[in-house]
């Protein structure tokens, strides 16, 4: 399984936040899928502009912006300022970090996640199951292993968070437009991802599994049949699931709160 950046994933789950928990789970993980080249949902014709319906507005800056190419730096003083202490910081990939953000948020409502493109670390530990002979489930002690991810969660100031997305929102939206979005906006996207993450399935303990092969899959089709985002919400256990939900509206509100202000 593997975890997505909560900046993400918010901005992340996106993020941010679901987005952090996926790397936790090896055994459950799909197979790496190279960045999309097309939206999901079906798009207008090509002639005709897509509607923004949640647009950013920049304000002037003190100093240009970074080239895309040359923000990492950028984005880690920027990360220092949220005032995280190094345990958190060291769970980020911070090369190419802005297209990692882009490319997860991206991927969460999708059947598969490109791993290679995550921008946090893998988890250490091993995915705990119980049971045995066609009785698995997802192990009680398993929502322990995300711990310190949910501390990085609770620690990030949505406030500051989200200013900094606006502030540096055109590194996100051209990060997009490379990914093969050229009319694309990614404020729509990311919006719609955290509404997407918020619509998961809440499930209660036991979650039951199968081990047809090498991988464990959900038993129940209908939960296997999720996106990989709303599968990382199922398989974190349902505490951890509610604080993340919790987390991502907060985000919500303030991104859509501070965008109407501009």
């Amino acid at each position: 399984m593997s975890k997505v950046i909560w900046w993400l994933i918010v901005i992340l789950g996106c993020g941010l936040f679901a987005s952090i928990i996926y790397y936790a789970l090896p055994n459950m993980k799909p197979e790496p899928v190279v960045r999309p080249t097309a939206p999901a949902a079906a798009q207008p014709p090509a002639s005709a502009e897509p509607e923004i319906r949640h647009p950013v507005a920049q304000q002037p800056a003190d100093k240009p912006l970074p080239a895309l190419d040359v923000s990492d730096s950028t984005m880690r003083n920027a990360l220092g300022g949220l005032a995280l202490d190094k345990t958190l910081i060291d769970l980020f990939q911070l090369h190419d970090f802005v297209r990692r953000v882009v490319a997860t948020v991206d991927n969460l409502p999708r059947e598969k996640l490109a791993l290679r493109l995550m921008p946090v670390k893998l988890a250490g530990g091993k995915f705990l199951v119980t049971g045995k002979d066609g009785r698995l489930a997802i192990g009680a002690d398993n929502a322990a292993r995300y711990a310190l991810y949910l501390r990085l969660a609770g620690a990030i100031d949505t406030g500051k968070l989200v200013t900094l997305y606006i502030h540096f929102y055109p590194l996100f939206q051209q990060a997009y437009q490379e990914l093969g979005y050229p009319k694309g906006y990614f404020n729509d996207r990311l919006v719609d991802v955290i509404d997407h993450l918020l619509a998961a399935p809440e499930v209660t303990a036991p979650v039951k599994l199968v081990r047809p092969k090498v991988f464990y899959l959900f038993a129940d089709p209908a939960l296997e049949a999720c996106s990989a985002g709303q599968k990382i919400l199922m398989r974190v256990g349902s505490e951890n699931a509610a604080l993340i939900k919790a987390k991502l509206r907060d985000i919500r509100g303030e991104l859509t709160r501070q965008v109407s202000k501009r």
